[in-house]
């Protein structure tokens, strides 16, 4: 099954036809991505798991979504944008349809495996196709990625009673509509851009870049998972709300660059957001001021990812970005275990130290990667 899609021009202006298909599958990754946390106890109920074995379902999931990305990027080279989108879509429903019905345990993790693979092919070829067309085209598809893991645990809250039935059945419907979106609107292609550089540059380009986006993850990922505890050290009672604020600072992030951020460079775009994140991680530490700047944080955060993936499609090839998504996972699966470690070794100033040292680095390589990457004009 594939999903018709018209030829692609080299530079689209953004419409609704072509943001359609990405704004549903967007919307729909970012839903199932938050919603395994919110559903333990429903999984609890159902499967009479304890508390340390439940969490194997959302690790199952996550490690089918980074083990994706890199052959999906192999089988771009082969398939269609629109045949690879499709088929990731009904992957991910059948994953879907197979943790409400799994009668047994394992059988609901390996459903969520399966689900996952699916969530992670959807992402590479959807990020390397909007990354091909521009900075604005994939900054927005992806802030969408955030209103939908906002939304997702009202969704388990408000169809959950029943049992992780009603929330992943409705990332079931989420695809259908994805699909549909495509049918109608259809899928964009991955656009060729002819970039013009030194030649034997351009695997220190593709370690360059992925060595920023292991920064920008670890950033991510680690802000993530540890604001909460480092905000209650600080005896601050509105953690949980600081934490919703920095992710919705970072899709309003993504929004603001989507509209308005398309004609700036790309060096400096992230080379300021990472000169702002460096401040950020150091007034975490500071009482009073944390709230804010981790809210702050999210915002600087925002234009890092779509800019970087733009930035690799202008200068090299958009059928790098899914390898590089895959690189890029490592920072989000290191910095939170390596930051719980500087908490405990050294209380908030070590975290605060951990996240600025990966600010500055990733400055540092943002600064190298322009030094051996041509000037490129990105579309808009």
């Amino acid at each position: 099954m594939s999903l018709p899609s018209p030829a692609p021009p080299s530079f689209r202006p953004l419409t609704w036809p072509l943001l359609a298909v990405g704004t549903a599958a967007f919307f729909t990754l970012g839903v199932v991505q938050a919603m395994y946390g919110p559903a333990f106890g429903l999984f609890q109920a159902r499967y009479d798991v304890p508390t340390a074995t439940v969490g194997l379902i959302a690790s199952a999931h996550f490690l089918g979504s980074a083990a994706a990305p890199l052959p999906m990027g192999a089988l771009l080279r082969r398939v269609s944008v629109r045949a690879g989108t499709s088929w990731s879509l009904l992957v991910l429903a059948l994953g879907m349809v197979g943790v409400v019905l799994a009668p047994a345990w394992p059988l609901a993790v390996a459903a969520a495996l399966v689900g996952g693979l699916g969530l992670g092919g959807v992402s590479a070829c959807l990020n390397a196709a909007y990354a091909s067309v521009g900075a604005r085209a994939v900054n927005l598809v992806n802030a969408v990625f955030g209103v939908g893991s906002m939304l997702s645990p009202l969704l388990v809250a408000g169809l959950g009673a029943g049992g992780p039935g009603g929330p992943f059945l409705s990332v079931v419907m989420l695809c259908a509509l994805a699909l549909g979106a495509g049918r109608v609107w259809g899928v964009p292609e991955m656009a060729v851009h002819t970039a013009t550089r030194p030649a034997g540059r351009s695997g220190v380009q593709v370690g360059l870049f992925a060595a920023l986006l292991v920064c920008y993850v670890g950033m991510e990922a680690g802000y993530g998972a540890w604001m909460v505890r480092l905000l209650r050290l600080q005896s601050v009672e509105a953690a949980p709300l600081v934490l919703s604020l920095f992710w919705g600072a970072l899709t309003a992030g993504r929004v603001l660059m989507g509209l308005w951020g398309a004609r700036l460079a790309p060096p400096a775009v992230v080379l300021a957001c990472a000169a702002v994140l460096t401040v950020c991680a150091a007034l975490s530490a500071v009482p009073g001021v944390a709230p804010a700047a981790f809210v702050l944080a999210g915002l600087a955060l925002a234009p890092v990812f779509g800019t970087v993936l733009a930035w690799v499609s202008a200068t090299l090839s958009a059928r790098l970005v899914p390898p590089l998504l895959v690189a890029g996972s490592l920072g989000g699966a290191l910095a939170p275990a390596l930051l719980g470690t500087l908490l405990a070794g050294g209380g908030p100033g070590a975290v605060a130290a951990g996240l600025g040292t990966l600010a500055a680095l990733m400055g540092l390589f943002t600064v190298l990667v322009g030094r051996a990457t041509p000037a490129a004009t990105l579309p808009t």
